[in-house]
């Protein structure tokens, strides 16, 4: 616990910013957040000639950061149990919103560093895509030297993580470069049931053991859904299909059929490239479904053990066991599947670095495609946090460590990066990383985390992202998360797609 953090923000409100890269330093912190007007003439005298009436600490908590961003300067200071650790003043600093942000985040992180003692290898970038800047930069022309010295001394990144980013970003633009995507667009559909919840699992799920009742009727309700999508976008190629989760192998097999044969009567597929089924938990996975996926064209599955340690297994509440991840590979290699994707998740409850080397080393002799390396994540609403009191003293040790084995495992075994993504609260500021053998890359992947191209989705708590390329710009419609609300509203969701279509401006 790193205690109560007090965040006073005076004139403009950079909270959403700012509260992440506190997170980052800070990951088990409560905070609270006040925010003060500083519009009014007096307020704005008092901001600048005498801070110390607003800046002053409150030795009630652990933290005090208070911060008068008025719109050219700004004051910051920074307490730790009452007692002044940092300050930053600034004026004539660029008003525009990004330049003003980052200055702002630059000047904290510095203080910071200092008084904890920790540097962060993405810096202040604490976005989802931060590779984007790499990939929009080469795209634009830029020379990477231009670009390398933006990422270390405009956002702190280190150079680790800027070599990553260039991997990473050239390979994404290599692909999608080769297929031609402003011309396609893709579809994703969500099968949000499970055979039961893991601990650290905030996805739209239900277990099949209380929801299993509803799986025919969601099932009629995405086929309905399905049937408006396949004919939205007529003018482009429908290039991937990604059907995710949840888990989709949770469905029988002749639930899957179903949906597979739905999938064929109602998408235009003769233009499809990758058609990918997360087959998931190996615990769903029977011969019958592998087959099933493999008759319907499938050209790619996942299979997630994310731990090969069995007590790890049964802690994060995944039933079932090593044995049958072990099985589920070699029944999928039997039924033809010759693109097969694991994950695995590094900072799990209990472990250390000596257990992700003994999960990468039994991977190694199922010998998949590609690799997807997660950073475990600390959702607000997972097990993990809302029961937090019963896996106390579990805490992951050595997750930096974790990541370098994962790293060398990956280069040995001549599994190349192609996407990488980051969520909130990852363990040690880390990221997630997909790798890949070269032409076994998940498509899918890579657009969906580059935004480069519309994604319509189905399902309960999909959501449709559609992109103007001319415009540089993205909007999304979102469907119900509840399973029940989405299959008696599914005409609503419908009509959701449909009236933004008639409402559009600008060309996807």
């Amino acid at each position: 616990m790193d205690g109560l953090v007090e965040l006073n923000l005076y004139g403009r409100d950079y909270e959403q910013e700012l509260r992440p890269l506190l997170r980052a330093f800070l990951p088990n912190a409560e905070f609270d957040v006040n925010h003060y007007e500083a519009e009014e003439e007096p307020m704005r005298d008092l901001c600048r000639e005498e801070p110390k009436a607003l800046l002053s600490a409150n030795a009630a908590y652990d933290w005090s950061f208070a911060c008068i961003l008025m719109e050219e300067w700004f004051r910051i200071r920074v307490y730790r149990k009452g007692e002044l650790v940092g300050t930053a003043d600034a004026d004539g600093v660029d008003p525009e919103r990004k330049a003003y942000r980052n200055r702002v985040a630059r000047e904290i992180y510095r203080i910071l560093s200092k008084e904890t003692g920790q540097t962060l290898p993405w810096g202040i970038l604490t976005g989802v895509r931060p590779t984007k800047l790499v990939y929009e930069g080469l795209e634009a022309g830029e020379a990477r030297e231009s670009i390398e010295e933006r990422l270390r001394n405009e956002y702190l990144v280190s150079d680790e993580k800027i070599a990553t980013s260039f991997t990473v970003a050239t390979r994404e633009r290599d692909i999608l470069t080769g297929m031609n995507y402003r011309d396609g667009y893709s579809i994703y559909i969500g099968i949000p049931f499970c055979p039961t919840t893991c601990h650290y699992c905030s996805f739209t799920s239900y277990p099949l053991a209380k929801y299993g009742g509803l799986t025919d009727a969601y099932l009629t309700a995405l086929t309905k859904e399905l049937q408006y999508l396949g004919g939205c976008l007529p003018q482009k190629k429908l290039q991937t299909v990604y059907i995710g989760g949840g888990t989709p192998t949770a469905l029988s097999a002749e639930q899957l059929e179903r949906l597979l044969q739905t999938v064929r009567d109602t998408l235009p597929m003769e233009h499809c490239i990758e058609y990918t089924v997360e087959a998931g938990r190996p615990d769903s996975i029977t011969a019958r479904k592998l087959q099933v996926l493999k008759e319907y064209g499938v050209t790619r599955i996942s299979i997630n053990p994310q731990t090969m340690q069995q007590r790890t297994l049964d802690l994060i509440g995944r039933r079932h066991t090593v044995a049958q991840i072990v099985e589920a590979m070699h029944m999928a290699r039997e039924a033809g599947h010759d693109n097969i994707n694991m994950d695995i998740i590094i900072g799990l409850t209990g472990e250390g670095p000596e257990d992700v080397a003994d999960t990468l080393s039994q991977i190694a002799e199922l010998s998949p495609d590609s690799l997807t390396v997660h950073t475990l994540a600390r959702k607000r609403a997972a097990r993990l946090t809302t029961q937090k009191e019963l896996y106390e003293g579990l805490e992951a040790h050595g997750v930096k460590e974790m990541l370098a084995e994962s790293i060398a495992f990956c280069k040995e075994h001549d599994y190349l990066p192609y996407y990488l993504y980051r969520q909130k609260n990852m363990a040690e500021n880390l990221e997630n990383v997909g790798y890949a053998r070269f032409g076994r890359e998940g498509i899918y992947n890579i657009l969906i985390m580059e935004e480069k191209q519309t994604i319509l989705a189905a399902g309960a708590g999909a959501m449709s992202k559609f992109v103007f390329p001319a415009e540089d710009r993205i909007e999304r419609v979102e469907n119900v998360k509840s399973l029940t609300d989405y299959i008696e509203r599914i005409d609503e969701m419908i009509e959701r797609k449909k009236a933004f279509f008639e409402n559009c401006t600008g060309e996807l």
